[in-house]
């Protein structure tokens, strides 16, 4: 399994994943920059996500629902803070309607992610920032740090085809 640490952090608050990969750092970033790479692993096993909108510049948004086994459809945004590739990419992630507006009742998390060369492969750290301590333990306790880490490890099947259609 790629993911080597899922830790919590309460002072920040921020749940930090890592994961090595034996692929170099530019087709690491592939997973997260192609909006059709990204459906075959964002979220958790045996959802289905599809990206709408996909818009990868500063002040960006990226749309897409992700759909349960049951068939039950869950809708979010991300806005583009930043993107510094291939090291760094920068996004407020928050709920959306089915209609694509922004749950503004729900809070807005932030997501880091950052890719290193590592061993002749790559690091990926992505870090979740929330707006509290408490917004962070509400994720923890519906299985969001378990959701996260088997959907990063999703990419290393991905990994090994240099387009991963």
């Amino acid at each position: 399994m790629p993911v080597v640490s899922c830790e919590k952090d309460l002072s920040a608050p921020a749940l930090i994943i890592t994961a090595h990969f034996d692929a170099p750092p530019e087709r690491a970033w592939q997973l997260w920059t192609d909006p059709r790479q990204l459906e075959r692993w964002w979220g958790p096993p045996g959802f289905t996500t599809t990206f709408t909108t996909f818009e990868l510049t500063p002040g960006g948004r990226i749309d897409y629902t992700m759909t349960s086994p049951d068939g039950e459809e869950h809708h979010d945004w991300w806005r583009v803070v930043s993107v510094d590739l291939p090291r760094t990419l920068d996004l407020a992630d928050g709920l959306a309607y089915e209609s694509g507006t922004p749950d503004s009742e729900m809070p807005v998390s932030g997501m880091l992610i950052a890719i290193s060369e590592h061993n002749g492969g790559s690091a990926m750290t992505v870090t979740t920032s929330f707006p509290s301590a408490e917004a962070l333990e509400d994720h923890n306790a519906v299985g969001f740090g378990e959701f996260m880490t088997m959907a990063m490890n999703k990419m290393d099947a991905l990994l090994g085809s240099p387009l991963a259609s």
